[in-house]
């Protein structure tokens, strides 16, 4: 089961190796100050996704530096990402923004950035400021669209309807700046089938990349309330990579996978407990993959 790895990707563009540093740039989201709602989307932690971000405290300069002595022991490499990661990361005051982006920017190390935020957060003065930077270096969009189906986007709070994704997809594209999208599997109020449609509606739209996670139930979060309250049945892990193997095969070859499974932090994550064990798991999809591969025949392009 071959498919185009973000490791794969990012050695045809860099030449080597790249980390992804997590950065925060003190922002928050419209369904969480109320602009749009309040207690953010029901899979979200109080950190906004970004457990493994750096202080927002630190000026970005000194969230870089701590993060590269962090990791420099286990990353021979001297080429880095910025990823802004948690919350909505266009979303704030556009020019104190511009300037975080440009400080991360200004980094030798840095060969790229990430910013991660929501369709209905970017501005036209901030779609003047991504074309700024995409011009001074690599620019990455990740929106979180997790589902196209609009009764699960009320049940998870996403706050904004399909069409502003959309729009927003294709004024990237005119851009020239490369999306990656986030999509969640394995979500209690949708069949296998509803997912898929998911898949296949990214499939149609010109994505660079996709990040794909089934389900955390994480504490401190909604989701984990109703967990609680009324338990729901998740994937076990072979099961999940099964159906991750029919996902990877509805996606275009030149789609760059990014993720394949959820990252909840240890601390908080209550269920899937499989998913915990990342190396368990990079292993089997990598063994359950290969097989598939003799089966039906074909190369495996694993990386």
């Amino acid at each position: 089961m071959g498919y185009y790895s973000a490791s794969e990707y990012y050695t045809s563009l860099f030449g080597e190796k790249v980390y992804r540093i997590a950065l925060d740039a003190g922002c928050t989201c419209p369904n969480r100050d109320g602009t749009k709602g309040f207690g953010g989307c029901i899979f979200c932690s109080g950190s906004g996704s970004g457990e493994f971000a750096a202080d927002r405290n630190l000026s970005i300069e000194a969230q870089l530096s701590e993060a590269k002595a962090r990791v420099g022991a286990k990353c021979k490499s001297h080429k880095y990402i910025a990823y802004f990661q948690n919350f909505s990361n266009t979303y704030g005051d556009e020019d104190v923004l511009r300037s975080k982006y440009l400080a991360a920017v200004s980094d030798p190390e840095v060969v790229g950035i990430a910013i991660a935020t929501r369709p209905d957060c970017i501005s036209e003065k901030m779609f003047s400021i991504l074309t700024e930077i995409s011009r001074a270096t690599k620019l990455w969009i990740e929106l979180g669209l997790q589902s196209i189906h609009e009764e699960t986007a009320r049940w998870m709070n996403r706050g904004y309807d399909l069409d502003v994704f959309e729009k927003t997809v294709w004024q990237l594209n005119e851009r020239r700046i490369d999306v990656i999208v986030h999509v969640i599997l394995d979500l209690p109020v949708e069949t296998r089938a509803q997912m898929m449609e998911t898949v296949d509606y990214c499939a149609s739209l010109p994505i660079h990349g996709i990040k794909i996670a089934n389900l955390n139930v994480l504490s401190g979060t909604r989701l984990y309330d109703e967990y609680i309250q009324e338990p729901f049945a998740l994937m076990e892990m072979d099961e999940y990579i099964s159906f991750l193997g029919e996902v990877i095969e509805h996606l275009p070859e030149s789609m760059v996978i990014y993720r394949l499974t959820g990252d909840g932090d240890k601390k908080h994550l209550v269920a899937p407990m499989w998913v915990s064990d990342k190396r368990k798991v990079r292993n089997r999809i990598a063994s359950v993959f290969a097989a598939l591969d003799v089966q039906q025949g074909r190369q495996c392009r694993l990386s």
